[in-house]
């Protein structure tokens, strides 16, 4: 399968929606993670990420202008134990709670449907990483609509183990803009992970298009190690 470059996917599509990129660094010693958010309406640009313990959450930049919380504000990153737990929604304390209590990151989200954000019906997109004494290897999954149809919910999951250096796989919510917005179709894409931590977030934060993007939170993890760096880039200053 052709890898793909991440910046050239980000930089040809003006609405991904909100997108979760999991790989290995360049020189195979980090697990790497990033999560953005981009928004069309001024609710959902009225957002930052805020660092929660060993996570982030999502708060509203400016309170006063803050209209539905129900599908904006939610934590997207948290850690339990070596585990790493990336998702777009409130999903993220299910695959928490249900890993906690001895449940498949699969199983976790079987409670879970897409987001009821008709006519888009928003796929719910998660990731979990397992970094552990050298080793690691993740998980993706995708919850969506059959085509646009809420009647019935189509569930993928994606498993990789030892991931090669230098290479990581980008899921989004949407294909395209659009009215109502196209769900992503298709395995993760794969794509290059390049450079440092820093080097890594400019070249994404740069890429996304320029009056939809938001914020964007970034995570290289020492495999050998556990420890990690976090870069977090909010368009609201």
């Amino acid at each position: 399968m052709e890898m793909l470059s991440l910046t050239q996917q980000l930089k040809e599509n003006a609405y991904p929606g909100r997108g979760i990129v999991i790989g290995r660094s360049a020189d195979g010693k980090k697990a790497v993670t990033a999560y953005f958010i981009m928004g069309r309406s001024s609710n959902s640009r009225n957002r930052i990420f805020a660092q929660e313990g060993e996570g982030i959450r999502t708060e509203a930049f400016d309170p006063s202008k803050l209209e539905d919380p129900s599908l904006i504000i939610y934590a997207p990153v948290r850690v339990l134990n070596d585990l790493t737990i990336v998702t777009n929604g409130d999903q993220t304390d299910t695959v928490y709670d249900g890993m906690k209590d001895g449940l498949t990151f699969e199983q976790s989200l079987r409670s879970r449907r897409f987001e009821p954000d008709g006519p888009n019906y928003t796929p719910r997109i998660s990731g979990v990483m397992h970094v552990e004494q050298g080793q690691y290897d993740y998980c993706m999954s995708i919850l969506k609509s059959n085509n646009g149809d809420p009647g019935a919910c189509n569930r993928y999951t994606y498993s990789y183990e030892n991931p090669s250096a230098g290479q990581g796989r980008f899921i989004h919510t949407y294909m395209h803009d659009g009215n109502p917005l196209p769900s992503f179709e298709g395995e993760p894409k794969p794509v290059a992970i390049e450079g440092d931590i820093d080097t890594f977030t400019d070249k994404v934060w740069e890429s996304l298009n320029e009056e939809n993007k938001v914020s964007l939170f970034v995570r290289f993890i020492d495999i050998e190690t556990g420890s990690y760096e976090t870069r977090i880039v909010n368009k609201n200053k």
